[in-house]
């Protein structure tokens, strides 16, 4: 056999081989794709059973926690609520978080007079509040919005690098900019005079004061520059305009024929440039009012819901806030089945500690 021949016969091994490798590797993926899917499937079918052979348990912990509920708001007395929605032009977000909290504190140990004091209510109506909130205003497209100016702010190896989701996750409640507080008491109160003494709090801390004079000077400082300019515009227009007059008065009607077209193009540009002048002079103190508006208040109300307060039976779960009917069926109907679960693998875990035990030892 020549030596050509040995050759490719031993290429066609190898190729044989080769292929030979790559089927057994996509049979081991199917295999153990199906043995995924049919643990999978194994597992539903045990939790259907599970269920099955315990569904009288669950049916009645699902009436028992539906029955408490109903029981509940039928013989608690009403929770009424109130809530305003605020608009922050400083960053009080954070001053303001930690006064709700020491607000509810002041609640949990029943310091009701500081609290009144603060609130600049009597005793007896503070003892009626059960509890503040505070929550963010925002949707998807505000976060976006936040988003992108963020994202705008990096250098570009570092806007690279953050992700939305993440930056989401991480971003402070009491950032945003409109925020939502409320209050929940036990009688109608009149939640007005609470919502004001609390943003008079936040407006008379010394810190934001001192900002919003800061501020405030600026822009007075700004303005009266923008002022001055926009004055100094117009009587250069006035004095632009009575040369141009007394040229048109002193050019006879032959001369005017005759003009060059590039001084009149030079002509127009230049009464452009100090129109365009005088409106952005205007725009500009437009902006700067708009802006001196905006920081006349530390913190702006934007609306208020219902000053003497509405009914609110609900309870927080997991952050939701649950009808009381509804509140100890999600309570109670997924703890009895973790319960259950709990049961269940004990009692497979002591199975198969039996059949470890029980088994027969091997002999040497």
């Amino acid at each position: 056999m020549s030596k050509t021949k040995q050759n490719q016969q031993a290429e066609e091994v190898d190729l044989g081989q080769l292929f030979r490798m790559i089927g057994n590797g996509f049979n081991r993926l199917f295999n153990f794709i199906g043995t995924i899917f049919n643990e999978i499937f194994k597992g539903f079918l045990w939790l259907v059973l599970f269920i099955e052979k315990r569904i009288k348990i669950l049916v009645l912990a699902a009436f028992i926690g539906l029955a408490l509920g109903f029981l509940i708001e039928a013989v608690s007395p009403p929770v009424y609520k109130s809530s305003i929605a605020i608009k922050q032009n400083y960053d009080t977000g954070k001053p303001l978080y930690d006064m709700v909290d020491y607000y509810n504190g002041l609640l949990d140990d029943m310091d009701y007079k500081t609290l009144g004091n603060l609130l600049g209510v009597n005793e007896l109506v503070s003892k009626e509040i059960m509890e503040f909130s505070i929550d963010p205003i925002v949707t998807e497209n505000d976060l976006i919005v936040l988003f992108d100016k963020y994202v705008l702010s990096l250098d570009s190896l570092a806007a690279s690098m953050v992700d939305y989701d993440e930056y989401t996750e991480n971003l402070k409640l009491y950032k945003h900019t409109n925020q939502q507080l409320s209050i929940k008491s036990k009688t109608r109160t009149n939640f007005k005079n609470v919502f004001t003494s609390i943003l008079y709090n936040m407006e008379t801390n010394p810190f934001f004061v001192n900002e919003q004079t800061k501020d405030l000077s600026q822009l007075e400082d700004a303005k009266l520059v923008l002022i001055k300019s926009l004055s100094e515009s117009e009587a250069l227009q006035k004095t632009y305009k009575g040369v141009l007059e007394q040229e048109f008065a002193s050019t006879t009607t032959s001369e005017i024929g005759i003009t060059f077209e590039g001084s009149n193009d030079q002509k127009k540009t230049r009464e452009f440039e100090l129109f365009k002048s005088d409106i952005d002079l205007r725009q500009e103190i437009v902006k700067i009012d708009r802006a001196i508006k905006d920081k006349e208040h530390i913190i702006d109300l934007i609306s208020n819901k219902n000053d003497n307060g509405f009914i609110d039976n609900t309870k927080k779960l997991f952050g939701s806030d649950v009808p009381v009917k509804y509140y100890y069926l999600s309570l109670i109907f997924p703890l009895t089945f973790i319960v259950l679960l709990g049961i269940e693998f004990l009692n497979f875990v002591k199975r198969v500690s039996c059949l470890l035990y029980t088994s027969p030892s091997p002999r040497d």
